[in-house]
């Protein structure tokens, strides 16, 4: 997903993880500490454009590393969500730290995600603004349905259902898109792919100059 957008002190008191509220949380998950940066991949890999494999090796220590990695990759890039052939590797895995529009902040990770959207007489889709840490610096508007559940199990095989609502329904949508081997770029007109494309050659130097700074920071805090 693209950009985190901000949210208020006051609002991150409401927090789920793993699809429950918590009573606090800290800014950043617990596994981005235990975590090492990779490097991103870019549109026009191959591993973002093929299908993911499911993940058979629940409760790994493979697993918890790579997830460890992802989230911390994910905030240095100023992501909402991460997949995991965002990173390389192709497996059916997201992690997340996303907002709905209602101001509660949801964090996990999900294995293996199915999605469920509303039947087509109840889905209402909402136009909004929508980027990719793979096509870095580029934003086009983006139709989604404004819910979303993902079903799908945590890291030790456990089963999972995460609800979403606005933009946090976006953001499962766009990530469990990516382990089909698609990118938001696939849901556009060949007009507005290629303005995304241009957008990310004028923006991309500048993008990555910001992460590479992201990183600094957070080895010297």
């Amino acid at each position: 997903m693209p950009v985190r957008r901000e949210r208020s002190r006051f609002l991150d008191r409401r927090v789920h993880v793993q699809g429950g509220p918590v009573a606090s949380y800290p800014a950043r998950a617990p596994e981005a500490e235990r975590g090492a940066v990779r490097r991103v991949t870019e549109v026009g890999e191959e591993v973002l454009h093929r299908p993911c494999r499911e993940v058979t090796a629940f409760g790994s220590d493979d697993l918890s590393t790579l997830i460890d990695d992802m989230f911390l990759t994910m905030y240095v890039a100023d992501g909402a969500g991460l997949a995991a052939n965002q990173v390389g590797v192709s497996l059916r895995l997201f992690v997340y730290d996303c907002p709905d529009d209602n101001g509660v902040r949801h964090v996990g990770h999900l294995v293996n995600p199915t999605l469920e959207l509303p039947d087509a007489p109840d889905r209402r889709l909402l136009d909004d603004s929508e980027g990719c840490l793979s096509v870095p610096g580029a934003s086009l508007t983006v139709p989604r349905t404004d819910r979303a559940v993902a079903r799908g199990f945590d890291k030790e095989g456990n089963p999972l259902v995460i609800e979403g609502t606005g933009y946090f329904a976006r953001c499962l949508q766009h990530e469990t898109d990516h382990l089909f081997g698609r990118t938001y770029l696939d849901r556009l007109s060949k007009r507005d792919r290629k303005e995304a494309l241009r957008q990310m050659e004028d923006r991309r130097a500048a993008v990555h100059a910001q992460r590479a700074a992201n990183s600094a920071g957070l080895r010297h805090a």
